[in-house]
């Protein structure tokens, strides 16, 4: 059973969009809060959106008003909306539940190439 699998990235135009999507076993999903982050090579991952079951949600300041967190408790899905796009956005992007240590279970991710 495919537990996370992240879908959405490619190539995005300096200040355009992306959407990301996240499907989720349940027993990762369930009550939890849900969070994206994201990774460059070299450097820690970091927790940039997240939200509860219930949508109060949580942004680090790197992304607050470009990025939109969403969730389908229905779907076990999670979604993010990345608007106004940077190059320094460029990363690999990450769908787990919040916390998560670097010993969980990780998706692949889906990598996000911000260049014109």
């Amino acid at each position: 059973q495919v537990q996370l699998m992240e879908s959405g990235g490619g190539l995005g135009q300096p200040g355009g969009s992306l959407r990301l999507s996240c499907g989720a076993s349940r027993s990762i999903f369930g009550l939890n809060r849900m969070g994206w982050y994201r990774q460059v090579p070299g450097r820690q991952r970091e927790l940039l959106a997240q939200i509860t079951s219930g949508g109060d949600t949580n942004y680090a300041d790197s992304v607050k008003g470009r990025f939109t967190i969403s969730r389908d408790n229905a779907k076990a899905r999670v979604y993010l909306q990345m608007t106004s796009l940077k190059p320094e956005d460029t990363a690999g992007y990450y769908c787990n539940k919040v916390p998560a240590e670097a010993s969980d279970y990780w998706g692949p991710g889906t990598l996000v190439t911000v260049s014109s």
